[in-house]
């Protein structure tokens, strides 16, 4: 012991070699160890990223999946769209066309013809102008002119509106002749002419006089194409859609008159009373300021023609029993004829004092002394 003592102290690189390759092998399992641990945990790190990564791309898909339109939606307007409300040139529009700096290309007051073409200086082809907004069709032109001038600025105004006139006729309080310079709808229309007077019906009418215009000849237009079209005047004025189309070049819009009873006889104000809703034989009377003293109200009379044919029909009505709930209140028809009789001998003397008196108001006036 003493020996191998004495020799390990004596050769101190000898001891610091030992000592250190027994620190190496005891420490080397450790270490192994821990690189095996940390070598075990980084494929663990590795596929926690890929979940996560995996994970995103999920996400993402769905995100993507969620935001992609369906096959049509390109189709869809927007909720807030608005119909294009400019005017479209037609037959008949007189035009103003401007080319700067080139007086010799403008032109002033060339009018579109039947066909929607106008002609343009140093140009041998008809123009397309029909159907064009005015900047379109100024468009058009400055491409035209591109032969002759660098980059021409072409500007085209309407100077007169003569493809789109409508009227109104009929019961309305301002009938006239409207040419319109823009989508105008059938309500719309009828508040320009004053709106129906007090005679008008319970209809409007409205005739397409134009036909289709150049427009619609390449498309099936929205509204009915029919020549007579009738709508329920109350739901035009209440513009229900249904009831209140935009009205066509050449429409012809008619508010027809109410028809018509006659109340006749012993009563205050004999008139026409129009038909705007229905009336009855009670409030018809009324209507005409009732009845006049000695009326025989037990032998109201409705004298009613018979559609189609020249027979008459006549209705007695006691109006007595009407004011009391004893009888129905019959309703009148269009043309109906109501007549409130006066009892027989009033009516003689009565007819008697009113030819008798003008004769004695024409007699000479003399004075007894």
């Amino acid at each position: 012991m003493r020996y191998s003592v004495r020799s390990l102290s004596g050769s101190p690189r000898t001891f610091s070699s030992c000592l250190l390759a027994l620190l190496f092998v005891l420490y080397a399992p450790s270490g192994s160890a821990q690189q095996a641990s940390v070598a075990s945990a980084r494929p663990s790190a590795a596929q926690s990223s890929a979940a996560q990564l995996s994970a995103s791309s999920n996400q993402a898909d769905k995100t993507a999946a969620a935001s992609t339109p369906t096959r049509g939606s390109d189709d869809v307007k927007p909720a807030d769209a608005q119909p294009d409300t400019r005017y479209r040139i037609g037959p008949g529009d007189v035009l103003e066309v401007r080319v700067s700096r080139a007086p010799e290309l403008s032109r002033d007051g060339v009018r579109v013809d039947q066909r929607g073409m106008i002609r343009m200086p140093m140009w041998d082809d008809d123009v397309p102008a029909a159907c064009l907004t005015e900047g379109e069709l100024a468009a058009s032109i400055a491409r035209i002119y591109l032969k002759y001038k660098k980059a021409p600025h072409v500007d085209v105004f309407v100077k007169e509106f003569q493809s789109q006139p409508v009227a109104v006729i009929g019961a309305v309080h301002l009938p006239a002749q409207f040419k319109l310079q823009r989508p105008v709808r059938l309500s719309e229309l009828l508040s320009f002419a004053g709106g129906p007077s007090d005679a008008a019906g319970q209809t409007v009418q409205v005739i397409h006089a134009g036909g289709p215009s150049l427009c619609e000849k390449s498309a099936v237009p929205e509204q009915d194409t029919a020549g007579f079209v009738s709508y329920k005047l109350s739901d035009t004025l209440h513009a229900l859609p249904e009831a209140n189309p935009f009205v066509r070049p050449g429409d012809l819009i008619q508010v027809p008159n109410a028809d018509q009873v006659y109340v006749l006889g012993n009563v205050l104000r004999p008139l026409a009373i129009s038909l705007n809703e229905p009336l009855t034989v009670s409030r018809a009377i009324a209507i005409a300021g009732g009845t006049a003293p000695s009326t025989k109200k037990d032998k109201v009379r409705i004298i009613r023609q018979l559609p189609g044919s020249a027979a008459k029909q006549e209705i007695r009505v006691d109006l007595t029993a009407i004011e009391k709930n004893k009888a129905p209140d019959v309703a009148l028809m269009a043309n109906d004829v109501v007549d409130v009789p006066v009892s027989g001998a009033k009516s003689i003397l009565r007819s008697l004092i009113g030819t008798i008196a003008p004769t004695a108001s024409q007699l000479p006036i003399r004075v007894i002394p």
